[in-house]
């Protein structure tokens, strides 16, 4: 793998030489496979009970071989995520700063949604999440991956930043994962390489600052907001955790990291509580993560109702409707692996005798894949045809 000259010179700086090195060699290696399991649905707990764990996230597993993901149905059925599990280190911070309180809470650049899948499995039965996409194709990726995840206390959006201020100073809990230029990817995504630029990372950091100041406003006095990236420079950094702190007037919180994950601090002159996962250190890609407090207490300020600001992001923003509430299923049919993968291809399907006509759901282990409408000599596929498997067996 060969790494652009100005990123090598920017990085050395800021490790040394030897630490430099051992990233190099790190990002040369294939990149591990991890998985996050759906608490609220347990099936694979005895498909991958030999798997490792991920240390700072209960239901995080690495894997020693990436299966076909795409062909297996426990995956379409959101009984777990693929994700790196570096990112997964958001569930220890919920945990830990958040834990059983009802909140309100936006992941504002959520798509595909690994960070709102997590969400919405770390966060109570009493809170509710808006996932937020600012590019359509990408919001209707987010919109797949939620459905599928399950969990009806959660609002899709397609807007900008700026637009959630049209809710006022509403949120408990803000995830910040801001686009940035992609360097904790290198060993994932070639084309990451390709577009990395000095001039890229200075445009990213500019434009996450205008991120923060947009949705800023939008957190209540004393509410959490995590700022993270997946890159490693200290302008997207720690310089923009430095600038929310004293631009914004926020208070900088512990990361909460063991000495023996081997995560590093703050890469800058200027010591300040964050992680830094490198690919040389920690089994996973590289990201960043800080955790911030917005000055004042919350208990001083106006309770927020959440059915109305709910009610109210429909009318002022751009909700994007979860699949299947507009059906209402007469029977669930259980199904078996191949039975699975052909519904999930579009086909239709031959079902028992027995199964009543209409809307029906089909399951897989229990799990809900999509429905489909019985007519008596089969059942007519209804599962969404932008969800369909291409890929043939």
């Amino acid at each position: 793998m060969k790494l652009p000259d100005d990123f090598q010179s920017e990085m050395l700086p800021l490790l040394g030489e030897d630490e430099y090195a051992k990233l190099e060699e790190a990002l040369a290696k294939p990149a591990t496979t991890s998985i996050r399991l759906n608490p609220r649905k347990p099936m694979c707990q005895e498909v991958w009970k030999e798997a490792r764990k991920v240390a700072w996230c209960d239901e995080g597993l690495y894997l020693d071989e990436r299966p076909s993901f795409t062909m297996d149905p426990l995956f379409h059925a959101g009984a777990y995520y693929v994700q790196e599990a570096s990112s997964m280190y958001i569930s220890r911070l919920v945990r830990h700063y958040i834990g059983n309180e009802d909140v309100l809470a936006v992941d504002l650049c959520a798509a595909p949604g690994g960070k709102s899948t997590l969400l919405l499995a770390e966060l109570s039965e009493g809170s509710h999440l808006f996932a937020n996409e600012i590019m359509p194709k990408r919001a209707h990726i987010l919109l797949e991956n939620i459905t599928k995840w399950g969990n009806k206390n959660v609002t899709i959006t397609n807007n900008k930043a700026s637009d959630y201020q049209k809710l006022g100073c509403s949120f408990d809990l803000i995830l910040c994962d801001v686009p940035c230029s992609g360097e904790g990817m290198f060993r994932k995504d070639s084309q990451a390489i390709d577009e990395w630029s000095k001039e890229n990372v200075e445009m990213c950091w500019q434009r996450q600052r205008e991120i923060i100041s947009d949705i800023w406003e939008c957190l209540r006095p004393g509410g959490i907001m995590i700022y993270s990236t997946c890159t490693f420079n200290t302008k997207e950094d720690e310089e923009n955790v430095i600038w929310i702190s004293e631009e914004l007037g926020a208070e900088i919180l512990p990361t909460l990291a063991n000495a023996e994950w081997n995560i590093m601090g703050s890469l800058a002159d200027k010591d300040i509580p964050c992680c830094h996962f490198m690919p040389h250190r920690t089994e996973g890609e590289g990201f960043f993560c800080a955790i911030l407090r917005k000055e004042g207490n919350k208990e001083d300020a106006d309770k927020v109702n959440a059915d109305s600001i709910i009610k109210r992001a429909n009318k002022v923003l751009r909700v994007l409707p979860l699949q299947g509430d507009e059906e209402k299923p007469v029977a669930a049919v259980d199904v078996d692996h191949q039975t699975a993968l052909q519904y999930l291809h579009g086909e239709a399907l031959r079902l028992p005798a027995e199964t009543p006509r209409g809307i029906i759901t089909i399951t897989y282990k229990g799990l809900a894949l999509g429905i489909a409408k019985n007519i008596g000599n089969r059942a007519n596929n209804l599962y969404p045809k932008e969800w369909r498997i291409k890929k043939q067996v």
